[in-house]
């Protein structure tokens, strides 16, 4: 692989396994020096040397247990990234959680704000820490992971659709914020994968799930689901020179020709196509819904 992050530095949350171990083999793999940080510290550490067994000398492979729902762990994360990478381009939002499961009246309360904070205050809090040195530099790549939560109803996984909605809004809400300065944010929707959380469902069973949910998951986990590196590759091609730019965007990693988008900048950044919009019943041919 080419060294296409040669020089650049990232953090990238929930790093210890699936989606976001494979986006840091794939950073790795690509040159650049990474900060890892997930809540379990065995898996963590195991992620850890892995990594750095694949990394060239000099390259820098640092971890650090963190809470991203933590204020505290989120300044303490970003300020020893500072110390012991000397600074930062690329943070990976990935760390998340489907939260609980049933229906909205039966479900654990304290469950349901608990994904809420991990996977919106998570990413937010990140963001926040991290702007100001972004801003600075001039230059910055946040890289949102999305899930199918944020463009289709999930029953009986609320918590996890209005966080995977509401995160997507803020990235791109946030691009506008900073729109000019330099700083690309985008979320990525990486497909239906066999990770974790697939199994979380299938143990959890249909009656809290709904039957058709859990059928499709079944389905998912016999088939092989996506690949996990759709998602991984576009994470890497978001936080390259390649994708300078790019920004305020919801990117599937299977469905879009997302390599073919730097040649059509102009159009991207004119068009709110590959955003979260409300759909008018002009968009679905009714003459009667509309003024």
């Amino acid at each position: 692989m080419q060294k296409i992050l040669a020089g650049k530095k990232a953090i990238i949350t929930g790093a210890n396994q699936g989606l976001g171990f494979e986006i840091a083999k794939k950073y790795v793999q690509a040159g650049a020096d990474i900060m890892l940080c997930a809540r379990n510290a065995t898996l963590l550490s195991a992620a850890r040397a892995e990594l750095e067994a694949m990394a060239t000398p000099g390259q820098k492979i640092v971890s650090d247990v963190s809470d991203v729902s933590s204020e505290a762990d989120v300044q303490a994360l970003v300020a020893n990234t500072y110390k012991l990478l000397g600074g930062c381009h690329i943070l990976v939002n990935n760390a998340g959680v489907y939260g609980p499961k049933g229906e909205i009246e039966s479900v654990d309360w304290a469950e349901w704000v608990k994904t809420i904070e991990i996977n919106v205050y998570g990413s937010i809090l990140m963001c926040r820490a991290l702007l100001p040195h972004f801003k600075a530099q001039r230059y910055g790549k946040v890289i949102q992971l999305s899930g199918g939560g944020a463009t289709n109803p999930l029953p009986r996984i609320s918590a996890y659709a209005v966080s995977k909605a509401a995160i997507v809004r803020f990235a791109e809400t946030l691009a506008e914020e900073v729109r000019g300065t330099g700083i690309d944010i985008n979320a990525i929707a990486p497909g239906p994968l066999n990770t974790r959380m697939l199994d979380e469902i299938l143990q959890a069973g249909p009656k809290k799930v709904g039957q058709a949910f859990y059928d499709r998951s079944l389905q998912q986990k016999e088939s092989g689901g996506a690949p996990l590196d759709k998602g991984a590759d576009l994470a890497l091609f978001l936080a390259s020179a390649a994708s300078d730019g790019i920004t305020a965007k919801l990117i599937s990693a299977v469905w879009d020709d997302w390599e073919q988008w730097p040649e059509h900048l102009d159009e991207l950044s004119s068009s709110d196509t590959y955003t979260l919009r409300r759909i008018a019943g002009r968009d679905r041919g009714f003459k009667w819904g509309d003024k």
